[in-house]
């Protein structure tokens, strides 16, 4: 199965060039290191930057540079910072062609729950709400089960919602879903050296299997 730079490089390959893309925290992050080489790829962080680069090797962190997950990033040539309120323009405006989030649950018809466990105390709920809501396409990285060994890819989701209907393909160590217009997780993928066995028995909503699905890629 995959670590989560193994989910990161994958989602890599989902990338369109020549596509402004938004990195939520946790997983996603790890992305920014494994953009194609040549591809125009510009990476926008919701708390006010566009043209994001990989992380920086160590001892040549700048602490005033930060992504929306408070960790130290590296800047691009041509690279732009503003305030928040201009980045949450550009994300409802729909200027975003792809939103890799993480989660915490995603059911078999596309909801996504990522904010808030009931219970615990949360900062706030970030800016999901407004990624979900208008970005056109979300692709998620997550984990397939929890720490408990319980899938978090669900029928329907048990945590408060983040949006409805709007995960369009999920990542995880395990696999690679589409997640269905019409309600289900069909599988495209499985990481090397795991069996369509072992994703069925993690998989607690409707698993779609049609012919033999092959290894993931990785470059």
């Amino acid at each position: 199965m995959l670590d989560k730079n193994g989910i990161a490089q994958r989602i890599a390959q989902e990338i369109k060039d020549g596509s402004y893309v938004n990195l939520g925290i946790g997983i996603p992050t790890l992305v920014a290191n494994y953009i194609p080489e040549g591809f125009n790829i510009v990476l926008q962080s919701e708390n006010g930057l566009l043209g994001m680069g990989p992380f920086p090797f160590e001892g040549d962190e700048d602490p005033d540079l930060i992504n929306a997950g408070k960790q130290t990033i590296t800047t691009l040539p041509g690279s732009s910072i503003f305030d928040s309120a201009l980045s949450f323009g550009m994300i409802r405006a729909q200027k975003v062609d792809l939103t890799i989030l993480g989660a915490m649950e995603v059911s078999e018809n596309g909801d996504i729950a990522n904010w808030k466990i009931p219970g615990k105390m949360v900062k706030g709920m970030g800016g999901a709400m407004d990624l979900v809501a208008s970005a056109k396409n979300i692709i998620v990285a997550m984990q397939h089960v929890n720490k408990a060994g319980e899938s978090k890819v669900l029928p329907k989701c048990t945590l408060p919602l983040t949006g409805v209907k709007c995960v369009k393909k999920i990542v995880t160590e395990l696999a690679v879903l589409d997640v269905l217009p019409e309600g289900g997780f069909k599988l495209l993928e499985r990481a090397p050296g795991v069996s369509v066995e072992e994703i069925d028995k993690a998989t607690a909503g409707k698993l779609i299997i049609e012919g033999d699905i092959p290894e993931m890629k990785l470059s």
